[in-house]
């Protein structure tokens, strides 16, 4: 089956939150989706790409943050990596209302909107040696009867 992906790097700046995730729904569009599914898709990747900012790299503008999309079938795979403090306890971070920097008033709820959003989401991380979020999304083709 053939595979279709992209990839692309880009500063680790809140101004590229919105970028990354319209490219993410700009490539998800070849699967046509609804109106719902990219909206989803929209607001999986704004939140995985805000915590590669905001707790991975700690708001450092000289960093990169990794997008990666793949479509194989139906089957829409988006790949949200950094190379920066990485998370201790994976597990507990995803924990709803959990955040490391409480500080900044966030919700905790980044990697539980993930979830709401997408299919499946996965979580690799180690301490000093960054994140990677994978996610993926079946998208239904919609056929009519006739």
């Amino acid at each position: 089956m053939y595979e279709n992906r992209m990839q692309l790097r880009f500063g680790s700046i809140s101004q590229n939150e919105s970028f990354a995730r319209t490219v993410a729904a700009a490539f998800a569009a070849q699967l046509n989706p609804t109106i719902e599914e990219l909206t989803d898709i929209r607001t999986a990747v704004s939140e995985a790409v805000t915590n590669a900012i905001i707790h991975g790299y700690e708001n450092n503008p000289n960093r990169a943050v990794e997008l990666r999309c793949s479509i194989c079938g139906d089957m829409l795979t988006i790949v949200v990596a950094d190379e920066g403090k990485g998370i201790e306890d994976v597990m507990l971070a995803m924990q709803p209302f959990y955040t490391s920097v409480p500080s900044l008033e966030r919700s905790g709820m980044g990697f539980a909107v993930m979830e709401a959003f997408m299919d499946d989401v996965r979580v690799e991380s180690a301490p000093g040696q960054g994140t990677k979020v994978t996610m993926q999304k079946h998208i239904a083709v919609v056929g009519c009867d006739g």
